[in-house]
């Protein structure tokens, strides 16, 4: 039984949580979570995330099993049961140092993690067209560890600096964005890439895009395009989910 549920937040926080809630279990139904991996979302206007709970399964997360912390990753007043992620501190560090983010995803994909495990592998290149968002870079974080503290999660955030994403070595990944469907967009896209790089090894040495190429996508791909195509994302994957039995249908007021 999940000791972990929170029925007491704040009313207005609902559409958020039904969000986080239909990302995690859409990401733990595509592998991109598994038992491990976090999704979580600035409260706007607060230096506060809400994050899903320790306990809970990520196919079975839902509003209620959220919790509040400050940036620090602490949780005050929480009712008994109520944990955050042990590596919470990936979320409360990067928060600190990039007010621009609004959700952040702490992810397990096998087919991204495979570019941090050998010394004779090739980096994550940028390979499909949507992969044009990641051109600023795509740091590794060189610590295998687990993140348990806050000087652990600055670290962290140091490394992946003013980027969209960092690889964590022997570890996974963590990517950032505006919004949590933002958020699970490119992690989709994300593991996309890695995916079609390890595809194209087998045929022949992948061609990463070109600078030209990247110019004229950056061209073709103005904010209300890559908007556009969130949604398009978002709307593919919840009704997918919805029809599959993972989305129950009365979140739906708060995922169209």
């Amino acid at each position: 039984m999940n000791t972990a549920t929170d029925t007491s937040f704040d009313a207005a926080q609902l559409p958020m949580r039904t969000e986080l809630a239909a990302c995690v279990r859409l990401m733990h139904d595509a592998a991109i979570l598994n038992y491990n991996g976090h999704v979580s979302a600035r409260i706007a206007g607060e230096d506060r995330l809400v994050i899903h709970s320790l306990v809970t399964p990520r196919s079975e997360v839902g509003p209620d099993d959220f919790v509040v912390c400050d940036l620090d990753g602490v949780v005050p007043e929480a009712a008994p049961g109520h944990k955050p992620p042990s590596e919470v501190h990936i979320h409360s560090e990067i928060y600190k140092a990039r007010p621009d983010v609004g959700a952040i995803a702490h992810i397990h994909s096998e087919s991204v993690i495979a570019f941090t495990l050998t010394t004779d592998a090739p980096c994550l290149k940028l390979v499909r067209c949507d992969a044009v968002r990641w051109r600023s870079g795509i740091p590794m974080h060189t610590d295998p560890t687990r993140i348990r503290n806050g000087k652990q999660g600055a670290a962290l955030a140091a490394t992946l600096g003013p980027h969209r994403a960092a690889l964590m070595r022997a570890h996974g990944a963590v990517l950032v964005a505006p919004s949590a469907r933002a958020v699970f967009a490119d992690t989709i896209q994300f593991d996309e890439n890695a995916r079609a790089q390890l595809l194209a090894a087998t045929l022949g040495t992948p061609a990463p895009l070109s600078e030209a190429e990247l110019d004229a996508l950056e061209e073709a791909s103005p904010p209300e395009f890559l908007d556009h195509y969130v949604n398009k994302i978002w709307r593919y994957y919840v009704e997918r989910g919805r029809a599959a039995g993972l989305i129950p249908d009365d979140w739906a007021t708060h995922l169209t």
